[in-house]
């Protein structure tokens, strides 16, 4: 119970706005008729061309959120055996080989990247999956590989050299499985960083469609009405806010309760 109770406010940060972007669109009326530009009546009133901002809401979390996820994904399934065969290898000119080009990446400063990737790449949510999931690899290959190269120095690793173990065997069976609680305690970082690379791509009107319902987007739309109109501005940008705090606490959560 004590558990549960624990738990309660990290998922309903998180599930709050996983749940509205997921199932939002289904409940979204299709009818797009502009009323009067920042007008607060209603429920939560209309944007900057008249359209109902609780449309919008429903409408503007699905694009985001799974693209984020996406980018998360791919960043790990990428990262995390790179990071474990430069950890583990004996030839200093494999592990050259696999992390020097990060050097490169990591020497761009993440938005010039996200901005120079996403302006002369076609405009398509897989490219802007991509380009998120190349931004993070550096960093989640290098924690990798930093996990990978603490654990086979442990003296049940040589172990299980000597008992003639495969590296396949010794990698996946117990290096990669005691690499899961570093990974974990990254994954919510990276996620959030995912979401932040993502917004900051719509706030800048890059990598979406300019028509599209983004919450991100709607920030940058209608700040101009702010104090006319602040739901317009304050609702998207609070369910940004919920879902990285949610995410971040319900990692930190698992992590102290694995510990244990």
């Amino acid at each position: 119970m004590k558990t549960a109770r624990r738990y309660l406010l990290p998922v309903t940060l998180f599930a709050v706005p996983l749940l509205l972007a997921l199932i939002g669109p289904f409940f979204a009326s299709g009818d797009t008729t502009k009323d009067v530009p920042f007008d607060a009546n209603g429920r939560l009133g209309t944007d900057f061309v008249g359209r109902d901002v609780w449309n919008e809401v429903l409408l503007g979390g699905r694009s985001l959120i799974l693209v984020a996820v996406a980018a998360t994904i791919c960043t790990y399934v990428v990262a995390v055996p790179v990071g474990l065969v430069a950890g583990m290898t004996r030839s200093r000119g494999l592990d050259e080989l696999l992390m020097r080009p990060l050097d490169l990446l990591l020497a761009v400063p993440s938005m010039l990247m996200l901005l120079l990737l996403v302006s002369i790449a076609p405009q398509s949510v897989w490219v802007l999956v991509g380009v998120v999931a190349l931004i993070n690899l550096p960093d989640v290959i290098r924690i990798s590989r930093a996990a990978a190269l603490s654990l086979s120095a442990r003296p049940a690793v040589e172990a299980m050299r000597l008992q003639g173990e495969s590296r396949i065997r010794i990698g996946l069976g117990y290096v990669a499985r005691s690499m899961r609680r570093t990974l974990a305690a990254d994954i919510g970082t990276r996620f959030t960083g995912a979401t932040y690379l993502i917004a900051s791509a719509s706030f800048l009107g890059v990598g979406i469609s300019p028509q599209a319902s983004d919450w991100a987007a709607m920030v940058d739309r209608n700040r101009g009405g702010l104090f006319v109109q602040p739901w317009a501005v304050v609702v998207p940008a609070l369910l940004l806010v919920m879902m990285a705090v949610g995410a971040n606490l319900v990692f930190d959560r698992m992590l102290r309760d694995t510990a244990r």
